[in-house]
């Protein structure tokens, strides 16, 4: 690969950290929809199936998501150099606002003005978390099929809210249930396509037997 061309992703990287960092007002989970537009939209380094898996995995990890999915991005594409300079430009615009805001947070925090706009930016964030969990619901109903898609929410939800469960927790249980659910699939696929092969086979050999017999 080229100078210019390692260059640019690296500008690029710079450049799509820096705006989920300063437009990702509200922590975390503002930040999922800005970073998937990103890496699945504007520059396709992965599919909405890699995010998704990705997303499941910070979920499980300790300390902030919108880090780790910063450093993931950045080191598939530029190895360990990549992921620093990835999380760097997601986190020193947010760290340089905060330090600059610093002084002025009293007046901030009894400002109309402000609380004007973090009641405005609320319902856009929403939209944004709505539309990506009907997306990943819809991939999880047309992967696990409708009922147990929804039997699966309904879990999860019950699980969550119900029983109040940690959502690491969850998230690990999940995760554990599709690794055995995916390597069950595959393994009755494998039988019933040998059976498959098997009846096949013989009833080619049947056929081979009664052609023999007429000649």
């Amino acid at each position: 690969m080229s100078e210019s061309a390692t260059g640019n992703v690296y500008a690029q990287l710079s450049w799509a950290m820096v705006k989920t960092g300063i437009l990702g007002y509200g922590g975390g989970p503002s930040v999922i929809p800005l970073i998937r537009y990103e890496t699945v939209t504007a520059y396709r380094w992965m599919d909405d199936e890699e995010f998704g898996e990705i997303l499941a995995l910070a979920n499980a990890l300790p300390g902030p998501i919108a880090t780790k999915m910063a450093a993931y991005v950045g080191y598939q594409q530029k190895g360990t150099l990549g992921a620093i300079v990835s999380v760097l430009a997601h986190i020193l615009p947010s760290s340089a606002a905060m330090i600059a805001l610093l002084s002025f947070v009293q007046f901030l925090s009894g400002s109309a003005i402000i609380q004007g706009m973090i009641g405005a930016v609320i319902p856009v964030v929403a939209v944004m978390l709505g539309v990506m969990a009907y997306e990943f619901g819809e991939k999880a109903v047309k992967g696990l099929g409708l009922p147990a898609g929804i039997g699966f929410f309904a879990l999860a939800f019950a699980m969550l809210q119900g029983v109040h469960i940690h959502p690491a927790i969850v998230i690990l249980i999940f995760i554990a249930y599709g690794a055995i659910h995916m390597n069950t699939v595959a393994r009755l696929k494998l039988r019933q396509e040998r059976k498959l092969e098997k009846r096949i086979r013989d009833q080619q050999q049947k056929g081979g037997g009664v052609t023999r017999g007429m000649d």
